[in-house]
């Protein structure tokens, strides 16, 4: 007779000590994303928070099991664009009536929202106050419950450009820390964050939708200085992320060396060519425009940014669409911060809509994003040695790609999130 166990959110707190004994996860059925074919009858031993064995049928008896029947697993999903410690219902100027601490806080909150998800890794591209690489810490050390973070700190740009402050008169001062208008300057800006904990940089190679004074398709960083951050953020081993709306910024962080492009709005013919010839991933937040053009006025948001969204949500759609039919490599990303963490889910929806396959979509934010992590093997997937990352769903994911909106169990390293 099997020993079944109810693991709670206090024991996935504490799930970066090492497990006693192998734990078991069963189910009726498992994805294996990199073939889409399943697999009946799924055990996966998990001892440390990693998957030690795969095999059929049942578990040992009286070994302690996490169980799953009735139900498709699949790996832990990546959302490889968030905000942790920012909220939509916050826009333009309300979010200055909180204290800076509050938001420490609500990335918090998010983090376990996200998880709760079904998103057991995300991306975080920038944030103030090294507030999310503090909750990453945090979470490993066991006192907050959250996914997997790699976190950029501050995202590097230009002064007055999408990633400095601009929403504040010149009396107030408010500069990002992480500007920088040379080279060099810049090349100080990827040592200063990856100093204090980053795992991938971000620049802002365009202006953007939610920054005032900046046109989502104008181009903010030279190539000499979109070259230098690569470059840089590369010798120390990480990954660099580009925000470019706009087709010339777009492909000025592709020839810069830039690991993965976000939102890449404006893309046109030959910013996709180079992105297909260089294995550059897209990063495209396709799902969050319903949100905020309905909900964005009565959250604060100005009407300058929602004009911007207006702008750029067609064209970013449209051209989703155009990238994946060249079969250019994409990622599932979100942008969670400017919609509710918790709602991501949705997305999968609107990416088989514009042109993907469910099984394409889920390997967005499964091995893709692995890959484009540099985390292969470890995340995205359901082998020996990977961590036990595993989200369930009551139907097939691969008729019904909404099962992913709604998802009924996540496992992190082994441990169930209640």
């Amino acid at each position: 007779m099997l020993k079944r166990t109810f693991l709670t959110m206090a024991a996935l707190a504490s799930s970066s000590a090492a497990l006693a004994e192998p734990t078991y996860v069963v189910a009726d059925r498992m994805l294996e994303v990199e073939t889409g074919r399943y697999v009946a009858n799924p055990v996966i031993a998990v001892e440390d928070g990693r998957i030690t064995a795969i095999t059929t049928g049942s578990a040992p008896d009286s070994a302690t099991v996490i169980d799953l029947s009735g139900h498709t697993i699949l790996p832990g999903l990546i959302d490889m664009h968030v905000h942790l410690d920012g909220r939509p219902e916050y826009g333009g100027y309300s979010n200055l009536q909180f204290t800076d601490r509050f938001w420490t806080h609500i990335a918090s909150a998010n983090a376990k929202r996200m998880l709760e998800a079904g998103f057991t890794t995300v991306r975080n591209l920038g944030d103030d106050d090294y507030n999310v690489i503090g909750l990453d810490q945090a979470i490993e050390e066991g006192w907050l419950v959250g996914p997997r973070i790699v976190t950029a700190n501050h995202a590097l740009g230009a002064t007055g450009g999408h990633c400095d402050r601009t929403f504040l008169p010149p009396s107030y001062d408010a500069k990002s820390p992480a500007v920088g208008d040379s080279p060099d300057e810049l090349r100080k800006r990827v040592r200063e964050q990856r100093k204090y904990g980053a795992e991938v940089i971000k620049a802002c190679a365009t202006g953007g939708v939610f920054s005032r004074n900046t046109a989502p398709g104008i181009q903010q960083l030279t190539l000499e200085e979109l070259t230098a951050i690569a470059d840089e953020a590369h010798f120390w081993g990480l990954k660099a992320a580009a925000h470019a709306h706009g087709a010339a910024g777009i492909k000025a962080a592709i020839r810069a060396g830039f690991d993965t492009i976000e939102h890449a709005s404006f893309i046109d013919e030959e910013g996709i060519r180079l992105a297909k010839e260089r294995g550059t991933f897209l990063s495209m937040d396709i799902f969050n425009t319903e949100y905020t053009l309905s909900q964005g006025e009565a959250n604060g948001v100005l009407e300058e940014n929602l004009a911007k969204e207006r702008l750029v949500s067609k064209a970013q759609r449209d051209n989703f669409t155009k990238a994946h039919r060249a079969g250019v490599k994409m990622v599932f990303a979100s942008d969670a911060g400017v919609m509710p963490h918790e709602d991501v889910g949705g997305q999968f929806a609107v990416m088989v809509r514009l042109g993907m396959s469910p099984l394409e979509a889920i390997r967005a934010a499964t091995v893709n994003a692995a890959d484009a992590l540099g985390q292969s093997g470890e995340v995205g997937t359901l082998k020996v040695d990977a961590w036990a990352d595993i989200v369930a769903v009551d139907g097939d994911p691969l008729a019904d790609v909404g099962e992913l909106a709604d998802v009924d169990a996540v496992v992190k390293g082994g441990v169930l999130v209640e």
